[in-house]
């Protein structure tokens, strides 16, 4: 698929999810749109599976009499091997093709081409398929958030069924490519929607995306020198995106595993891993709140990345000075501000041959009190941080505030000092929104990976340096930014003044000439 063609679909694709907008905010469409895509996504999957299968016998999924009994020994072999290999089963019935175009029936007999009941049956069916297997977990009410009798989609059952109906049908007229293993048209266009519906959510927006751009850095950062990787980990993992963006920069991930606290959220990463084909068995998603109530405990991950919500309240009980995340430290992270609490956290679950990467407000910096003692520990005693990235303001959505990415990692290759690298002159602008190009992650990343120093740009500064400023982390105590300004010649300007000052009397002068010639008095 070309770049025009896959711009031509991101650009259906969204036309359509403007179908459903109505009175809807952002986050309530996304959830309808992502979802009816998912489901045809499931359906196309089980029904190219179901179709390799049936090979053999040269029979096709969807021909098969389901009230028949060979038919029913065919749907009973498929489901066990479905359930085994995708974690999930459909019926020939319940393909997303064949209700769509009984929705798009043009009977006359209402009750023929009422698929909102239908509908939501196959949803609530997907879900049960699974209960009892290894797959259960990850398919858990995962279509909870489409209410398709809400009255959002229509005050009347008709008026649902019709936009249903009609979002259905020009899905359906959309070929996603599965059987091409080599493309991920449909996981590249569901993460452009994503990326869509962030632009239009405001401050909501953080909770469940990070921008393309600053994924792109997080991800190459701490695949630095990897071809593949035992595990990633995400503890504010959002709608998984970030967690996908770094199986993009290597050849292979074993495990992927997340937490989310929203409900909504944490059901948009499961059916993002899913449909990026990542196998139930590779995924480990969990949906609590990660400082007070962790998942994974008993786990160390090669690679860790995050972008948790900024300076966000925890409750920092003092229970916690005894727990194995934090009990080191000698002190917690305050509970106005938990950015800390997220580090440590992550450095908890850091594995010794790992690398860590985390997007925080530059407070994290420069602020005192528990926040100066934590960093003073994870740099004096422990010498984790391997290096500070300022990035430009304005490139979240939701925020404007300038913001860092923090790296570490247990076992350093350059020990003696933290490599500083000031980003944030170098983006592009577009309407309201900062971004980075291409070319600036690759600078970014080039003075990462090669330890540059470049005047204005990055600088490696000893820990001694960094003890003496009282382990303040304030880039521009380490990258001196400063342009001076031109110099200006005094006798230059004042020839300059002086010359203006005589054109304005040949002026008063002409046009005092100009008024008495007119009889009428000068107006200075």
């Amino acid at each position: 698929m070309s770049e025009e063609q896959k711009k031509q679909l991101e650009q259906q694709l969204w036309n359509i999810a403007n179908t459903l907008r109505g009175k809807m905010n952002a986050d309530e469409f996304r959830d309808y749109i992502l979802g009816f895509i998912f489901f045809k996504y499931l359906s196309e999957k089980m029904e190219l599976y179901a179709d390799s299968i049936l090979e053999q016998d040269d029979l096709k999924f969807r021909e098969i009499n389901e009230n028949s009994e060979d038919g029913k020994e065919y749907i009973d072999a498929i489901r066990e091997e479905a359930l085994d290999k995708l974690g999930y089963f459909l019926k020939p019935n319940e393909l997303f093709s064949v209700i769509a175009e009984k929705g798009s029936s043009t009977s006359t007999a209402t009750s023929s081409n009422f698929i909102i009941e239908d509908l939501q049956k196959i949803l609530i069916n997907i879900q049960q398929s699974t209960m009892g297997t290894e797959s259960e977990d990850d398919f858990d009410n995962l279509f909870e958030d489409m209410d398709l009798n809400s009255t959002k989609l229509g005050k009347t059952p008709d008026a649902r069924n019709e936009i249903i109906s009609k979002v259905l049908f020009h899905l359906d007229q959309i070929d996603f490519e599965l059987n091409d293993t080599e493309l991920d048209v449909l996981g590249d266009a569901y993460e452009y929607l994503i990326g869509q519906f962030a632009s239009g959510a405001g401050k909501k927006a953080g909770e469940f995306y990070t921008p393309q751009e600053v994924s792109k850095v997080l991800a190459k950062i701490v695949t630095t020198g990897k071809t593949k990787l035992k595990s990633v980990y995400d503890p504010t993992c959002g709608s998984g995106s970030l967690l996908l963006r770094v199986a993009k920069e290597v050849g292979e991930v074993s495990d992927f595993y997340g937490q989310e606290m929203n409900r909504t959220t944490y059901n948009l990463a499961r059916m993002n891993m899913i449909l990026h084909d990542v196998h139930y068995r590779q995924f480990d998603i969990r949906q609590e709140d990660t400082l007070e109530r962790p998942q994974h405990l008993d786990k160390q991950f090669e690679a860790i990345v995050a972008n948790p919500p900024f300076s966000a309240q925890w409750s920092a009980n003092p229970l916690f000075t005894s727990d194995d995340r934090f009990s080191q430290y000698g002190k917690l992270a305050p509970s106005s501000k938990a950015d800390f609490a997220f580090v440590q956290h992550m450095i908890y679950h850091l594995a010794d041959n790992g690398t860590m990467a985390i997007v925080l407000p530059h407070g994290v910096l420069f602020r005192g009190a528990a926040e100066q003692h934590i960093r003073r520990y994870l740099i004096e005693d422990r010498n984790y941080l391997d290096a500070v990235i300022g990035l430009p303001a304005n490139i979240f959505y939701g925020t404007s505030i300038p913001t860092c990415i923090l790296v570490f990692k247990k076992c350093r290759e350059n020990p003696d000092d933290i490599l500083f690298i000031d980003a944030s002159q170098h983006f592009e602008k577009q309407k309201t929104q900062n971004y980075l190009r291409d070319q600036h992650i690759d600078k970014i990343i080039d003075t990462y990976r090669n330890r540059l120093e470049e005047e204005k740009y990055s600088r490696k500064a000893l820990l001694s340096e960094i003890a003496e400023n009282d382990y303040n982390l304030n880039i521009p105590r380490y990258v001196d930014t400063f342009e001076e300004e031109a110099k200006i010649d005094v006798n230059v300007v004042a020839e300059e003044i002086q010359a203006l000052d005589l054109k304005m009397k040949e002026v008063d002068a002409l046009l005092a000439s100009f008024c008495s010639e007119l009889n009428i008095k000068t107006p200075f």
